[in-house]
């Protein structure tokens, strides 16, 4: 049994996504050390604020400004922060409910230790020394044992200057991938140029890349069968928008391709033709990546176009 691999994998990219006027408000507020709720249908302030009434559905833009200070509906102790959380020491993520706010809001408490923290404490905002607009304007909450602020918020026209019309949210999963037997045989396989896959030993397909077990009949497979290199493009689609970190300009095309021999398409880019001459039935072969173990592209091999009938099962 060959070695199973094992390696650290992150996954990460950045979410851009543009702001409504409400959402604008808020964000744009808390630069301007502001904090902003919005009034519901049945006069409840929601902070954060939300675009629309969570009960009646309807639209809302009722805003309303409410204080910096508040009481701690509940909490948990964070023993040991991670990367990007709001404070690298131990602190508490707690719920606040902001004087005025009738909802509560998440964040973090700057506290000694979980002995100083409970239900009902009072709170004020720690403002960061630096705003942008963002959630992250909030540096945290600190106890707090002044006078509350005003119980009924006061109006807001949710106008600024410069406001913030979007953000860039980060997203980021880092983990250890072990890809099992059969995609460790796999792997070790393309480092020699050639892709395996695994057959059933029931109905007899070859499943690329392996999975150790037939999809369809639920058994076990270990014969390794190895497939292509040339394969059909079976189904594929031009890809527009360019990736960030991603050094192909576009358009370009990605497909799913199905090698000679192999019963199950993969996909990979298809390159060294105009994008809008790919089709399915075209014949393709691999490129490899100079010093890399993988396919970098596929081109097309100058073969006459595979017959429908050939491949339609796998489309």
């Amino acid at each position: 049994m060959p070695d199973v691999l094992s390696a650290p994998l992150v996954v990460e990219f950045p979410f851009t996504r543009s702001l409504g006027p409400v959402q604008s408000a808020f964000l744009t507020g808390l630069r301007e050390r502001t904090v902003l709720g919005v009034r519901a249908d049945d006069g409840t302030v929601l902070v954060p604020p939300v675009e629309y009434d969570p009960v009646t559905a309807n639209e809302l833009g009722d805003l309303v400004e409410v204080a910096p200070t508040g009481t701690v509906t509940t909490w948990a102790w964070n023993p040991s922060p991670r990367r990007d959380q709001p404070l690298d020491t131990p602190f508490a993520w707690v719920l606040v409910r902001l004087d005025g706010a009738g909802t509560a809001l998440l964040h973090a408490l700057d506290a000694p230790g979980p002995d100083a923290v409970r239900t009902g404490i009072r709170v004020r905002i720690r403002w960061a020394a630096t705003r942008t607009g963002a959630i992250t304007d909030i540096a945290c909450f600190e106890p707090y044992e002044g006078e509350p602020g005003p119980s009924e918020p006061a109006p807001h026209t949710g106008e600024f200057t410069d406001p913030v019309t979007g953000i860039v949210a980060p997203a980021r999963l880092d983990y250890v991938h072990t890809p099992g037997r059969a995609q460790s045989a796999y792997i070790k396989a393309l480092e020699e140029r050639r892709t395996v896959g695994e057959r059933c030993p029931s109905c007899r397909k070859v499943y690329v890349p392996p999975r150790g077990a037939c999809p369809t009949c639920g058994v076990a497979t270990a014969e390794q069968v190895e497939v292509g290199p040339r394969g059909t493009v079976t189904t594929f689609c031009i890809v527009n928008i360019k990736a960030k970190n991603l050094d192909i300009e576009v358009p370009y095309v990605y497909a799913h391709i199905a090698l000679d021999g192999a019963d199950l398409a993969l996909h990979g880019r298809i390159a060294g033709i105009p994008y809008d001459q790919v089709r399915m039935g075209l014949r393709v072969e691999p490129v490899w990546s100079e010093g890399a173990r993988h396919v970098d592209h596929y081109r097309p091999t100058g073969e006459p176009d595979a017959d429908y009938d050939t491949y339609k099962e796998l489309v």
